[in-house]
């Protein structure tokens, strides 16, 4: 009974925002007649542990969309900085949700088992947020400021994450290098908590959200995974999950 009430108490919800700097209108792009923003929200829809999925929208194109394929959307305020801040404006229309599940609009290969992990990871432990990473020994990825990289310690939290190849090799033999997939499992409390704090010195400096949850002394749970999903930044991004999508 316990883990009925649970779920009932977990949505996943999906920040999209219209305009992006690398592609414009990303989320609407179609691959076999059905845009991003469709793969992304049937990904979440296949949740086990998630009673209810929203996407967290700033414009009319998108919201019609979505009612368009029979989701779920709600309007949101157009001068959100980040996804967290665009998803804590749903949930304080909503109190019955206590578990909030962030989902990049841009990520449309996303395995729910994946997603569930996240979820069962912040119902199974006190953490305030839960991630994913996946090891990487590729040295351009461990180099590229794109690619985030996280330590973590014996209990798997994390202790810093960054655009730099941390650790640092000074024995390079002993190095092992973790990167940051952006998918966050919240509680409710800290989510709105997050979103309440001024930026930090560190997050202004690497431009990385989860540092003002570190600052500020909340816990994250890290997750391991293989999953290498495709996230859509550029054309090149999307013509690569076209092409995978075409081809099943």
């Amino acid at each position: 009974m316990e883990n009925l009430e649970k779920i009932e108490k977990t949505a996943i919800i999906i920040p999209a925002r219209l305009n992006s700097s690398r592609l414009k209108n990303k989320l609407l792009l179609c691959a076999k007649n059905k845009p991003v923003i469709q793969w992304v929200y049937e990904a979440a829809e296949k949740s086990k542990l998630a009673s209810n999925v929203i996407v967290a929208c700033d414009s009319e194109e998108i919201y019609n969309v979505v009612k368009g394929f029979g989701g779920n959307v709600e309007m949101t305020s157009t001068e959100h900085k980040s996804g967290s801040d665009r998803i804590a404006e749903v949930v304080k229309r909503h109190p019955e949700i206590e578990y909030i599940l962030n989902l990049q609009g841009d990520e449309p290969q996303m395995d729910s088992d994946v997603i569930d992990s996240l979820i069962n990871a912040l119902h199974n432990s006190t953490a305030d947020i839960s991630t994913l990473l996946r090891k990487i020994t590729d040295k351009e990825q461990i180099e590229s400021p794109n690619c985030v990289k996280c330590v973590f310690n014996s209990e798997n939290y994390a202790l810093y994450f960054s655009r730099y190849p941390i650790p640092y090799k000074r024995n390079e033999e002993a190095a092992e290098y973790y990167a940051h997939i952006g998918m966050y499992a919240y509680r409710r409390e800290s989510l709105l908590k997050m979103t309440s704090l001024p930026m930090a010195m560190i997050e202004k400096t690497e431009s990385l959200e989860q540092l003002r949850a570190l600052y500020n002394g909340m816990t994250i749970k890290i997750i391991l995974t293989n999953l290498n999903p495709v996230g859509i930044d550029t054309i090149q991004d999307f013509e690569k999950f076209k092409s995978i999508a075409e081809a099943d």
